[in-house]
This record gives C-alpha cells, sequence and structure tokens, in this order.
C-alpha cells in the first residue's frame, strides 16, 4: 500500500464521511483504497473480498466489521462517485453562478467539458469502477439515477431554458438537448481515457471540435 493516500483516496474519503456514519478509520481508509485498485483492475464480479483483506493488510472479517457485504462495499465507493461527478450541479447558487459569468451558451459547455475531463483524468480508477458497475448494479443505478433526476436534469434544464429565451439555443424539449450535450460530452471523456487512453490527443482541441459538433452538427458548412 502506498505511504500517502492519493487525492482520489482523500476526496472518496471525505465524501464517504459526509453520510454522517463518522470519520473513517486507518484500516478503513486501507481497506477503500484495496477495494478500488482490485474493483478497477478485475471488476466487482471477479473480485473477493479475501483478495481486497490482503492487500489492506488487515483480516477478513475485519472487512465485514465495517461492510456487511462485498456489495456494500462497492456502494460506498460508487456512491460518492456518483456525488463527486455530479459535483458542479449541486451547488446552491448554480443558477445564479452560470448567468453571471457565461453569456454564450458554448461557454458553458466548454467549462463543463474542460471540468468534467479534469476530473475523469484524475479519477480514473474510481470512473472505471463507476462506468463498468453501474449497468450491472441495480442499487447504484437507481441512486445514480435519483442523483441526476432531482439535481443534474433539474438544473440543466433551467440553464437550457436560459438560453433558449436568448435565442442561443434551438427550441426543443430540454431533455433531447441534455441528451445531445450529455452523450457527445461523455463520449469524448470515455474514449479518449477508457478506449483509447495511448491515444496522445490535445486536449483543448479535442473539447473545441466536440463543442462545434455540438452547436452546429457534422454537416459541412
Amino acid at each position: 500500500m502506498k505511504g500517502q493516500n492519493e487525492q482520489w483516496l482523500n476526496d472518496l474519503l471525505r465524501l464517504a464521511d459526509e453520510d454522517g456514519s463518522g470519520k473513517k478509520t486507518e484500516k478503513q481508509a486501507r481497506i477503500l483504497e484495496a477495494a478500488i485498485e482490485i474493483f478497477a483492475e478485475k471488476g466487482y464480479a471477479a473480485a473477493s473480498t479475501s483478495e481486497i483483506a490482503q492487500k489492506a493488510g488487515v483480516a477478513e472479517g475485519t472487512i465485514f466489521r465495517h461492510y456487511k457485504t462485498k456489495k456494500d462495499l462497492l456502494l460506498s465507493i460508487a456512491g460518492p462517485i456518483a456525488v463527486k461527478i455530479a459535483a458542479p450541479f449541486l451547488l446552491r447558487d448554480f443558477a445564479k453562478m452560470l448567468e453571471l459569468p457565461y453569456e454564450r451558451v458554448d461557454d458553458f459547455f466548454r467549462s463543463v467539458a474542460k471540468d468534467r475531463f479534469q476530473f475523469a483524468r484524475q479519477h480514473m480508477k474510481l470512473i472505471r469502477i463507476f462506468v463498468h458497475e453501474v449497468p450491472f448494479q441495480p442499487e447504484l443505478l437507481q441512486q445514480v439515477k435519483e442523483l441526476f433526476e432531482n439535481h443534474v436534469f433539474r438544473r440543466m434544464e433551467k440553464v437550457i431554458i436560459h438560453f433558449q429565451a436568448q435565442g442561443q439555443l434551438i427550441e426543443a424539449p430540454p431533455w433531447r438537448i441534455m441528451r445531445s450535450t450529455v452523450s457527445l460530452l461523455i463520449g469524448m471523456i470515455v474514449t479518449h481515457l477508457l478506449l483509447m487512453p495511448d491515444e496522445h490527443i490535445d486536449e483543448d482541441e479535442e473539447i473545441e471540435r466536440t463543442i462545434d459538433i455540438l452547436m452546429h452538427g457534422l454537416a459541412a458548412r
């Protein structure tokens, strides 16, 4: 185990502490770090609690004193990841903040793309677990759906309506614009960081080209 926790683990521990269960112990930190490493490498199904315990340097029973099942251990990691991914949209003054610095909708999309690209690059192990496990874990999928429906989509809808009123976005159901935006931005990030990690790209240029497609489509102009 590393002598000093990486930032992604510190972030995870901080988010996990916000559930009201109290500050995580040093052993819990080691368990979470080991679980993240093994879940990211092997996937949830192939990982074993005995292997996690060995990597964490604790007895297997110690894991079950903190987490009733392997599924609970996964959810304790993946739940905070969902919150972290949605973090920009959970700010209380999100709508007000948007209206001040972003006069153009493409600047807003660009800012979100850069922020989430940077986040994904810094938290690749967590993102890999999230992407691999959400489709196969009903509890986690429901948690993600509620988070995005109640926070991300609701606030994004206000942003879209705001820019539609200014004539910067087409008249279309906000969910359709959100779907197109999310598909392009997440597709860009997943393609470069998960599917083609060794392909060198100019991140700023890639964001610009993606925003251009989002705003103008693929037809020749």
